[in-house]
C-alpha cells in the first residue's frame, strides 16, 4: 500500500546536500550533542475498505501506529540515531509485529562524503524501506553525489504493515547509484545492483526538468542467476509532463521484457510504477500506458491516475487511483484514496479499495 502522508524516508541526494552543513554546525562536546538532539515522530491512524469482487473476500481493516525518533547533534562529525515503530490493528487487519526498531545507526560526516552504518530508512530507484546496511554518499566532485552501499537484512514499516528484518536474498545486495546535475534541468542518474547468486542489473534515468514541462527517459537490464528459476528481463519508462494554468499532467508508458519480466530487479524495493497496486506493470512482456492529472482547490490537492496494461498472453488489466489530501495544519493532515483494480476476463481478481490516513507529525 503506497503511503500518501509519512514522509520518513529522506532520499541519500538530499542528505548529501545536507553534509556542509551537518558538519559546520556541530555541538562542541558529546554531552550537548545528546543535549541538543532532537526528536521527532508520527501519530497514524488509518483505514481501509476492500470490496473483492468473485473469489476476491471483502474485507474491513483499521491501524493505529506510532512512529518515535531521536537523533543527536553532530560531534566533530559524528552522529546516532535511535527510531521505532510500534502498532495495533483492528477489525480484518493484522501485523507482523506490534513494535518494531527501524532505525540505529551511527553516521559520520564531513565536507566531502557520509557515511551511515545500522539500521537505515534508503531511498532509491531499487532499494527501499528500512535496511540494515552500510551505505556511503560522497558529494567531492562538482554536480555529483556518489552512493555506494551494501544492504543485508530489509524491514518495511508504515500505516498498515510492521514487518521483520529478514534476509531477500542469502549474501545481501551491493548498489551504486550516482547523480549528476551538472546541466541545468537536467539530472542524470546511471546504477548498478548485485546480489550474488541471484540478480546483477544496471541502469540509467534521465529527468528533464523546465518552467512549465518535464520529462522522464528510463532503461534497466538484469542478469539473473540461473539457480533462481527466473528469467533475465528489462524495463523501459518515459513519461512527459506538464503544469499549465495550476493543474498537472502527465502520461507515461512502461515496457518490461517479453519473457523475463523485469528479472527480479524489485526485490529489494522499486519506483517506477506510479499506481497503488501496480504489479501488472512489472510482469512479463507488460506493455503499461497511463496519465494523470492533479489540482489543488481550497487547499485540497486532487489527483487522478489512470492506466492500462496489456501483458503475458492475452491478459489485460486497468487501475484507476483517485486521491484528494488536505493539510489540516502544518502537522496535521488527512489523505484519502479509491482504487480500483479491473482484470479483464476474470473478475475473481477485480477490486475496489478506500481508505482514509491521518496522520499528525512533529
Amino acid at each position: 500500500m503506497k503511503n500518501l502522508l509519512k514522509g520518513n524516508k529522506v532520499s541519500l541526494v538530499a542528505c548529501g546536500l545536507l553534509l556542509t552543513s551537518s558538519f559546520a554546525f556541530g555541538a562542541n562536546t558529546i554531552d550537548s550533542a545528546f543535549k541538543e538532539g532532537k526528536v521527532s515522530g508520527s501519530l497514524t491512524a488509518y483505514g481501509i475498505s476492500h470490496d473483492g469482487k468473485g473469489g476476491e473476500v471483502d474485507t474491513n481493516s483499521g491501524y493505529g501506529t506510532v512512529n518515535l525518533s531521536y537523533e543527536t547533534a553532530s560531534f566533530m562529525g559524528l552522529s546516532a540515531k535511535a527510531g521505532f515503530e510500534a502498532g495495533h490493528a483492528m477489525a480484518d487487519g493484522t501485523l507482523d509485529n506490534d513494535a518494531l526498531m527501524t532505525e540505529a545507526y551511527v553516521k559520520y560526516v564531513n565536507d566531502m562524503f557520509s557515511l551511515t552504518a545500522g539500521r537505515q530508512a534508503i531511498d532509491l530507484e531499487w532499494l527501499g524501506d528500512y535496511n540494515e546496511a552500510v551505505v556511503a554518499a560522497i558529494t567531492a566532485v562538482p554536480d555529483t553525489t556518489i552512493v555506494l552501499g551494501y544492504t543485508n537484512q530489509q524491514a518495511a514499516a508504515d500505516e498498515d504493515e510492521i514487518g521483520d528484518f529478514t534476509e531477500l536474498t542469502e549474501d545481501g545486495a551491493y548498489v551504486l547509484d550516482i547523480k549528476y546535475t551538472g546541466f541545468e534541468g537536467i539530472e542524470f542518474n546511471p546504477y548498478a545492483y548485485s546480489a550474488p547468486d541471484a540478480v546483477d542489473f544496471y541502469g540509467l534515468k534521465t529527468t528533464f526538468t523546465a518552467d512549465m514541462f518535464g520529462a522522464v527517459a528510463h532503461y534497466a537490464t538484469s542478469s539473473v542467476d540461473e539457480v533462481t528459476g527466473a528469467k533475465d528481463g528489462s524495463i523501459g519508462h518515459v513519461e512527459l509532463n506538464t503544469t499549465i494554468a495550476g493543474i498537472s499532467a502527465a502520461v507515461g508508458y512502461i515496457k518490461t521484457d517479453k519473457d523475463g519480466g523485469i528479472g527480479l530487479m524489485d526485490t529489494y524495493g522499486d519506483n517506477i510504477t506510479p499506481f497503488d497496486n501496480g504489479e501488472d506493470n512489472y510482469a512479463t512482456d507488460a506493455k503499461t500506458v497511463y496519465g494523470s492529472l492533479g489540482y489543488t482547490v481550497a487547499g485540497v490537492d486532487l489527483g487522478v491516475l489512470y492506466g492500462e496494461t496489456d501483458f503475458d498472453v492475452n491478459s489485460e488489466s486497468s487501475e484507476l487511483n483517485l486521491t484528494a489530501g488536505y493539510s489540516i495544519t502544518d502537522s496535521l493532515s488527512l489523505g484519502l484514496l479509491f482504487v480500483n483494480y479491473d482484470l479483464d476476463a476474470s473478475s475473481d481478481s477485480d477490486y475496489k479499495e478506500y481508505s482514509a490516513t491521518v496522520a499528525y507529525t512533529f
